[in-house]
């Protein structure tokens, strides 16, 4: 007779572990689409927690190689870029493909090189021989021509600020036919050639923004800076270095897009532009700020995301305004309106393990790291979940599983500081399951949503490729449990599991009742709700449904 043990109907039905996450703990490999996708919409190329940026760029050229779908590759570049609102990744992505395909690569450049920054990331990739080359193809050349002469002059001077590589580098070596004497002009004044060289451009071909930056940059007098910013749509960082008092910055101030505003806060305090007659606040300064970043419209057109409000008012400097700081909650709460209400309560595991502590973006070096931890990020879409869904339970963990006691109606900002202040130990993502099946064990839920880093390693099993790991044991009696309590003609509970780091393996692999999905955008809320709403469309299946056309 046949051990029954090891050949037992229901044992054989549970998936084995088959792979080691980067902590050393058993897991699951993800298959090729499904962890390039995670990497795209969770990779900054930088160093995490576990993984060095280098190891993390070459995880993501082997994945690529296995996927022999440029169709596919295109559609995730755009994916990352539009909706997971990533920059290195999208980047990378479009050079592969540049490898790979030309007319795929023309189709989608626009879509994925939308400003300056991107064009010089994209340079750069391909300038460090990390993809192949070391110079611009003559298609890829092409591209770059087509992107400078059409660009509008507020977006090749915004393309200007930063170095290494400049614009100055990219002109000179996709080398752009220019289409008119002011465009020609344009680039010789780009590239700092004497103006001799631009004939038969002159200087009167200049166009008037960088007429009147110049004359900016000569003025002696405040307020004739003052004067001449008047409808001088430019970067606020090409006007900073030479504004000559706080009158000349209240005017820059004013002029700033939403996103330089709130990342510029400490630096406008600093600077006076929120101080008015003898010490006191500016009220007209203060007021004007403070609607901006309550302004509904402005914060969907500018798509900013809720965590990026908690870092403008984490650290926000202690004399900053309370009309400012409290704008910024508003504005959290607003960018939080997208999160969708739920088919019903969810079980909300937060990881507040000590890895979750690293930078959410990775280390970049000093001075250019992002103060927000994934812990803070996690906590911020644990509380904007359990906001739109307030019977739901939130269990942070570790090794361990926390019994949170918050009020779903407090402001988002405010739940997710008190969430994130848990734990800080090893990492076990089965623990808020184990809760659900113990503590919550007579709580009905449609399903359960892990936040975490994915990378858990206080486990029972031995070694993969001879056990589950114990998320998917808890999983298994989180089901019959529930099917219990719900009754057995309701739906089985579904588990989403979010990564925020690149990984390249899970805790649960992906099936009818398992969804993976990696990042940190809104758009991560859309697909959870989709899964637990009964759409089969897996993460995979959102990226494929791109349009290449629009």
């Amino acid at each position: 007779m046949a051990n029954k043990q090891l050949f037992g109907n229901k044992k054989s039905k549970r998936p084995r572990a088959n792979a080691q996450n980067n902590a050393g703990g058993i897991a699951y490999h993800l298959p090729p689409k499904q962890a390039l996708a995670q990497l795209a919409t969770t990779g900054c190329l930088s160093s995490t927690f576990y993984v060095s940026a280098q190891q993390q760029l070459d995880d993501m050229v082997k994945l690529a190689e296995r996927i022999d779908d440029n169709v596919f590759l295109a559609k995730l570049a755009i994916y990352a870029r539009q909706r997971g609102m990533m920059k290195d990744m999208p980047a990378a992505l479009l050079v592969i493909l540049s490898t790979r395909d030309n007319e795929l690569t023309h189709q989608v450049f626009d879509r994925i090189v939308d400003n300056g920054r991107m064009l010089r990331s994209v340079f750069q990739m391909v300038r460090s021989g990390q993809f192949g080359r070391t110079g611009l193809s003559s298609s890829l050349k092409r591209a770059f021509q087509r992107w400078l002469n059409e660009a509008s002059t507020q977006k090749l001077l915004s393309a200007s600020i930063g170095n290494d590589p400049s614009l100055r580098d990219v002109l000179r070596m996709a080398r752009p036919k220019p289409k008119d004497n002011q465009r020609r002009a344009l680039f010789g004044w780009l590239t700092n050639k004497p103006v001799a060289q631009w004939a038969p451009a002159t200087l009167a071909d200049l166009p008037e923004e960088v007429r009147r930056l110049e004359e900016y940059r000569q003025a002696k007098y405040a307020d004739y800076q003052v004067r001449l910013l008047e409808g001088l749509k430019v970067r606020w960082d090409m006007l900073a270095d030479k504004a000559l008092d706080d009158k000349v910055w209240k005017e820059i101030a004013k002029q700033m897009g939403p996103q330089a505003l709130r990342m510029n806060l400490n630096t406008l305090l600093r600077h006076g532009v929120l101080r008015g007659f003898r010490g006191k606040p500016d009220a007209e300064m203060v007021s004007m700020i403070a609607k901006r970043f309550a302004d509904e419209n402005e914060i969907k057109r500018s798509k900013q995301l809720p965590y990026q409000y908690l870092a403008a008012y984490k650290f926000a400097d202690e004399k900053m305004p309370q009309a400012i700081k409290g704008a910024l909650h508003r504005a959290a709460e607003i960018a939080c309106q997208n999160v969708p209400q739920l088919p019903g309560p969810v079980l909300i595991g937060l990881d507040v393990s000590g890895s979750m502590h690293w930078p959410v973006t990775g280390y970049q070096g000093f001075g250019a790291t992002s103060a927000m931890k994934c812990v803070d990020v996690a906590a911020l879409f644990a509380a904007a979940i359990l906001r739109r869904n307030p019977d739901s339970v939130v269990v942070p963990f570790d090794t361990a599983a926390y019994e949170a006691r918050i009020d779903p109606n407090d402001s988002i900002l405010s739940l997710s500081e008190r969430l994130a202040r848990y734990g800080g130990g090893g990492t076990n993502c089965s623990k808020a399951l184990e809760a659900a099946n113990t503590r919550y064990a007579d709580r009905p839920f449609v399903g359960a949503v892990l936040l975490s880093d994915n990378e858990s390693w206080v486990t029972s099993g031995p070694s993969y490729g001879t056990s589950q790991t114990e998320v998917m044991q808890q999983w298994q009696k989180f089901v019959g449990n529930q099917m219990k309590l719900r009754g057995h003609e309701i739906a089985s509970p579904k588990l989403i599991c979010i990564d925020l780091q690149p990984n390249k393996t899970t805790q649960a692999p992906d099936r009818k009742d398992i969804l993976n999905v990696g990042g940190f955008s809104d758009a991560v809320f859309q697909v959870v709700a989709s899964f637990l709403e009964g759409d089969a469309g897996q993460f995979v299946a959102q990226i494929e449904a791109t349009n290449l056309s629009s």
